[in-house]
């Protein structure tokens, strides 16, 4: 095998013994493979923080884009690797470097629910009201694609607390604020309004700890909040999410377990668990817990949203569309589902149903020149792919 392609299979794999010898080799770390990718893209897409170190000190390039024009550093973002990111940040990152969708690292963290990562990108000075191709910034993508709960609600805080506008409008006009009341995201409502404070002096020292990478110290103040109120589930999650950071996986599971057993019906905990099985590697199970939650409320969207993000992320985009028609199914004028759907049929090849997909899109927002440059990609490829079956079109 050419050591080139051998470098970016040992990074993507996390054999650092054979990155050390092919680096100590001289093999050429800006070479890129059939989809664009070098081996730092590789490592980063597989959270592979030891390999990336070890590129990153042989000259790889975090602004190196692929074949989709995603860079490394972006995909940390958008894949809540936040120490991968931080790393990045120390050899060159450009904080203004958008991926195809025009948004930067903050946008698609602060969309799944990526606490750590969104912070470390406010204090980068990553600009907090950038807003992407679809006109949402960090902070709607927040409220629109969260579900208002503890994580979401930490993250919007943080947002909040940068700079974000709250009174900023989406293509239709609306508002974060506005999407929260239509959300009946209550907390969330009072924190766009400055009108929320933390009453618990016990969250309140365990969320400075938190975001002060205390993670032992916030452990602690949970554990003694909740000898005195064992049935309070937000000490679960604060304590959960902790030993989340510090890779105490397990721990972190039996702690949203232990919320779970106490209400069945708080889904946010499905959440949090799936997140974590995620970090583990452990994907069915993860999908598992998102399925849960589906059924018992199968008319949430977040779920199944999330879902579907995670089936991409792992290539599995026969399953991601099942999830779109789902979702479309309970709001069949959200563009972006549309969107999201067209984007999975393309990568499957059934460049037909993608142009349909999208169109659907364009109905909804006829003016968004992302959808129609997707179209126009779109109809290329299904060209492309009619002259290699010898079909005239």
């Amino acid at each position: 095998m050419d050591q080139n392609m051998e470098l970016i299979q040992s990074s993507e794999r996390g054999d650092i013994e054979s990155v050390k010898q092919l680096l100590n080799n001289g093999v050429d770390v800006t070479f890129k493979d059939a989809d664009g990718r070098t081996a730092l893209m590789a490592a980063t897409q597989k959270n592979q923080l030891l390999i990336v170190n070890l590129l990153l000190e042989a000259g790889s390039d975090v602004n190196t884009r692929d074949i989709t024009q995603l860079t490394p550093f972006i995909c940390a973002g958008a894949n809540g690797f936040h120490e991968i990111l931080s790393a990045m940040l120390h050899y060159g990152a450009d904080l203004n470097s958008v991926n195809r969708f025009g948004g930067t690292a903050l946008l698609p963290s602060s969309e799944k629910g990526y606490l750590k990562t969104v912070q470390r990108c406010l204090d980068a000075g990553i600009p907090v009201n950038h807003a992407n191709n679809l006109g949402w910034s960090g902070l709607l993508e927040a409220v629109i694609l969260g579900n208002g709960g503890r994580l979401y609600s930490m993250i919007i805080e943080l947002l909040v607390k940068a700079g974000a506008d709250i009174n900023m409008p989406d293509r239709d006009g609306k508002s974060a604020l506005q999407h929260a009341k239509a959300m009946k995201q209550e907390k969330v409502v009072k924190i766009l309004t400055n009108d929320y404070v933390e009453l618990n002096e016990s969250i309140k020292r365990a969320k400075a700890f938190y975001l002060d990478d205390k993670y032992e110290e916030a452990i602690s103040e949970m554990n003694q909040a909740l000898e005195k109120d064992p049935n309070n589930l937000d000490f679960y999650f604060y304590k959960g999410y902790s030993l989340q950071e510090l890779k105490r996986y397990d721990e972190a599971l039996q702690e949203y377990k232990k919320a779970l057993a106490i209400n069945p019906q708080d889904l946010d905990f499905y959440f949090y668990t799936a997140n974590c099985l995620r970090l583990m590697k452990k994907t069915e199970e993860s999908l598992a817990e998102y399925v849960k939650a589906c059924e018992l409320n199968p008319a949430e969207t977040f779920y199944r949203y999330h879902k579907s993000n995670y089936l991409r992320e792992l290539g599995r985009h026969e399953e991601a569309v099942m999830e779109m028609d789902n979702l479309l199914t309970l709001q069949p004028n959200r563009y972006d589902f549309s969107f999201h759907k067209a984007n999975s049929l393309r990568s499957l090849g059934k460049h037909e149903a993608a142009i349909e997909a999208i169109e659907n899109a364009i109905k909804n927002d006829p003016t968004n020149t992302l959808y129609q440059l997707h179209k126009n990609q779109s109809l290329e490829l299904l060209k492309k792919q009619l002259e290699s079956q010898g079909v005239k079109k």
